[in-house]
């Protein structure tokens, strides 16, 4: 009987996982992350305290250099800015990943900051910062729900459309 438990247990643990890694959802989502550059400052992109990791602010750039630039509510549209903050957390993954080496040690995404270069008057900013939550969720899972603010700012750094803080929980 003994060898029947040891034999099921063996079994279950050579089985290979249903589940399907980050970086293939990642792939899966039509993104490609990159190399990050250095900060632009005196700052780091990411400090580990126990097992919390806190992402610094990441702003609507490409790889290439690129950005999503403009206030909401003047310049850009709703979808425009979703697509911003699409982008800053195609960058925050890319951080991420960097720091980590694997995505998978990511055992949950905690919190979500979003910021909106905005006018006065505009107040969808929780429609843009979902670009980064529907995006998160996407890749993790359940494991990237989070706790987020989406608030607007009068002006961001080179006039960015979104930046994005995040801490996450890793092994």
């Amino acid at each position: 009987m003994k060898l029947f438990f040891v034999a099921l247990a063996l079994l279950a643990f050579s089985r290979p996982s249903c589940s399907q890694s980050i970086d293939q959802k990642i792939k899966d989502q039509g993104i490609t992350l990159f190399t990050p550059g250095k900060p632009m400052a005196n700052y780091v992109k990411a400090v580990r305290t126990g097992n919390l990791l806190f992402l610094a602010g990441h702003v609507s750039t490409r790889a290439d250099g690129s950005g999503i630039t403009g206030k909401l509510g003047k310049d850009l549209t709703v979808e425009q800015g979703y697509e911003a903050a699409k982008v800053a957390t195609i960058s925050l993954l890319s951080t991420l990943k960097a720091e980590l080496g694997n995505l998978d040690r990511v055992k949950r995404v905690v919190k979500v900051t979003g910021f909106v270069n905005s006018t006065p008057d505009f107040g969808d900013q929780p429609k843009v910062i979902n670009g980064c939550s529907d995006l998160l969720v996407a890749v993790f899972g359940e494991k990237g729900k989070h706790a987020r603010s989406a608030v607007g700012m009068g002006a961001l750094p080179s006039n960015y459309a979104v930046e994005i803080e995040l801490v996450v929980e890793v092994d």
